[in-house]
């Protein structure tokens, strides 16, 4: 499972793959397992192979009951044939991973296949929760963090929703693609772009404002997770600390690009990736940066 664990997180993600490496070797598989995990109920939901490829799912609900289905019977202790699902009830178990959290992942994937669209800000943020936030206290939790250290929870969360806003900003052409916008319906109507027009010449400049909110609030929440890293033992730090950096850079580099921004799908360089590696070292040495979470979204109480 390990192994599968460790080709499934190297062929769908080569940032989350450098930055799983600077973790102790029991953290860095079990963050494997979960990946993994993670990474195949995406390719369920989504019709992809290894996060690539995305297409249109014949019957989105039954995927996402599969999804369902088969992670009970994980968390049930029951072997299910699939070695990224039986990899997850490993990692569940030794790491407490409640499986509401699990759920709560899941109805990610079933608002994709309602066809949801968030209407306003806190739609928008509660899809990131569900989406990437959720995995992120799953991250905490697999790095040591108690089940009942609420702030440091709370930043862990708000990485993963910073790596979803990133997402978002960049994906905005693939998504219109798929026929699919995470843009709030509102924001749309406030810069008078009409319903499905958005990547349309036009309406460019306006969507560049948006996306440029996108990453500015990305970067909000980005910090946020910062002054959570400070909780973490040195080695979880040091890549939590690359992640968030190279994570970083896509919301960034969206915003530096402008209208030009969809053109050509954003990346990180490697020597950039290694850039942050280092820097993130440093970071992870130093007194944690201290700041309230004043005005950022937070996930639901009952989520643990």
């Amino acid at each position: 499972m390990v192994d599968h664990a460790r080709r499934s997180i190297e062929r769908g993600s080569r940032s989350f793959a450098l930055a799983s490496k600077l973790f102790d070797p029991v953290t860095r598989e079990r963050a494997w397992l979960l990946y993994a995990w993670c990474r195949a109920c995406d390719d369920l939901a989504d019709g992809q192979d290894m996060g690539h490829g995305m297409r249109a799912v014949a019957d989105p609900q039954a995927a996402v009951a599969a999804i369902r289905e088969r992670t009970v019977l994980a968390l049930a202790g029951r072997e299910t044939g699939d070695p990224a699902f039986d990899g997850f009830e490993v990692v569940a178990r030794e790491c407490a991973i409640p499986a509401a959290l699990a759920d709560d992942l899941i109805q990610g994937f079933a608002l994709d296949a309602d066809g949801w669209r968030p209407r306003g800000e806190a739609d928008l943020y509660r899809s990131c929760y569900h989406v990437a936030g959720s995995v992120g206290v799953m991250m905490a939790l697999v790095m040591g963090v108690a089940s009942d250290d609420t702030a440091t929870l709370d930043r862990a969360c708000d990485l993963g929703s910073a790596f979803q806003l990133a997402n978002i900003a960049r994906d905005i052409s693939e998504d219109d693609a798929a026929g699919r916008c995470y843009l709030p319906v509102e924001w749309l109507v406030e810069m008078d772009i009409p319903p499905g027009q958005h990547m349309k010449p036009p309406y460019r400049p306006r969507l560049t404002v948006l996306a440029r909110r996108l990453a500015k609030t990305a970067e909000a929440y980005e910090a946020s997770a910062r002054v959570g890293a400070g909780a973490l033992p040195f080695r979880s730090a040091w890549a939590v600390l690359a992640a968030a950096g190279i994570y970083g850079d896509i919301a960034r580099t969206v915003a530096a690009r402008g209208d030009h921004a969809w053109d050509h799908r954003v990346v990180v360089g490697k020597r950039a990736k290694l850039a942050w590696v280092a820097r993130a070292a440093v970071q992870a040495l130093r007194p944690a940066p201290q700041s309230a979470r004043a005005g950022l979204w937070t996930r639901p109480s009952n989520s643990l």
